[in-house]
């Protein structure tokens, strides 16, 4: 089998997949990529069990075929060519020689008939939304997703869907955010829990643009494709748990304060706060807020001012300052609203500005304040 491919094209291209491989795999085939040529077309897919990503390109090629090249020196090698038409000759025992203009390389392939199987997308429910309306999502709330493995659940995106909206919400128990779009119609109402790694690779490769993408489900596996890139992953068998009974419905007390002051003062002030629980204190009182933060064990504080609007009774509360400034950092408008009420309850943090079709909601949880 012989076929002709850009260099830049191909790399380009694989990069978009390359995510899905893991460092470290249980099956040596799961560092290859599979490549599969067909007439004047070029399919490549990665997997590492749970995840599989494929992209097609345009090639020259006569014949039809499929090897499986080992990733790492593939994309290392391309890195380092030069843009120029590459051509790939692979014989019956998977030895691929790859000549460029001035040179020639040899990397031994794999049987491809030992890489995994794809999951089949069959009895799938079907819908679409806009690239940009995905990837808005996973980067509002994928920071939220717990690392806790032992809480399954809680290491994915919730995608609760609707006839008039989609909902996707995360949490690690500490904090909560959950976005809404208004403008994509699901067939029917259910849910289902999307893993975080399959998420990252999405963002990376989906345009954050409005090109429209497919998304289809079924009870095991999620499947997402737009134009020459496909996505499956295997959705997360666990129960998310009933996040609306943590949503407070009266926080009295409301702080608006100017996004980019109060997340750099955060910063500032979170250096100076004990490096376990990135404590810092907000006193609230008249249009004054003080920040302040400190690390008994080594005597250090961090103290700021800034001015605010507030609508409540004086309150001094504790908050992680990384968590806030994540959460901050998920925001687009100038100004943030917080939601208070009393120092041991959950403050809610929004946006003062979003699109007519969104709707974004994120939670905090208080610590208790060093007396």
């Amino acid at each position: 089998m012989k076929f002709i491919v850009s260099s830049s094209t191909l790399l380009k291209q694989l990069q978009h997949i390359a995510g899905v491989i893991n460092a470290n795999t249980v099956l040596p085939i799961l560092e290859d990529f599979l490549f599969e040529v067909e007439k004047n077309r070029l399919t490549v897919v990665a997997t590492d069990l749970e995840t599989v990503m494929r992209i097609q390109l345009d090639i020259e090629a006569k014949d039809s075929g499929k090897v499986c090249i080992p990733a790492k020196i593939l994309l290392d090698s391309l890195k380092n060519l030069p843009e120029q038409p590459l051509t790939f000759t692979i014989d019956k025992n998977f030895g691929i020689e790859i000549t460029s203009d001035n040179g020639k390389y040899k990397v031994m392939g794999e049987n491809p008939d030992n890489f995994p199987k794809e999951p089949v997308a069959d009895d799938t429910t079907s819908f679409n939304m806009t690239a940009t309306g995905l990837v808005t999502a996973i980067n509002k709330t994928l920071f939220a997703v717990s690392n806790d493995d032992l809480r399954p659940a809680m290491t994915g995106v919730f995608f609760e869907l609707d006839k008039k909206s989609i909902q996707f919400v995360a949490t690690d128990a500490h904090r909560l955010v959950r976005y809404k779009l208004t403008d994509v119609s699901c067939p029917k109402a259910e849910s289902f829990i999307v893993p975080r790694k399959p998420l990252s690779l999405l963002k990376a490769a989906l345009p954050d643009n409005e090109d429209e993408i497919t998304i289809n489900y079924n009870s095991n596996h999620l499947f997402v494709s737009h134009g020459t890139t496909q996505m499956s992953c295997r959705l997360i068998d666990a129960r998310f748990p009933d996040y609306k009974v943590v949503i407070p419905t009266d926080n009295p007390y409301k702080l608006t304060v100017d996004k980019n002051n109060f997340q750099s003062a955060l910063r500032r002030v979170a250096i100076f706060s004990n490096k376990s629980t990135n404590q810092v204190a907000l006193s609230i009182s008249g249009s004054e807020l003080q920040l302040t933060g400190q690390d008994v064990d080594f005597s250090f504080e961090g103290n700021e001012r800034m001015q605010c609007q507030y609508d409540g009774e004086d309150l001094t509360i504790a908050f992680n300052a990384k968590f806030l400034i994540e959460m901050l950092n998920a925001t687009e408008s100038d100004e943030v609203k917080m939601e208070l009420s009393t120092p041991t309850k959950a403050g809610i943090l929004k946006p003062t500005e979003l699109e007519e079709n969104e709707e974004l909601m994120m939670l905090v949880m208080p610590l208790m304040l060093n007396q």
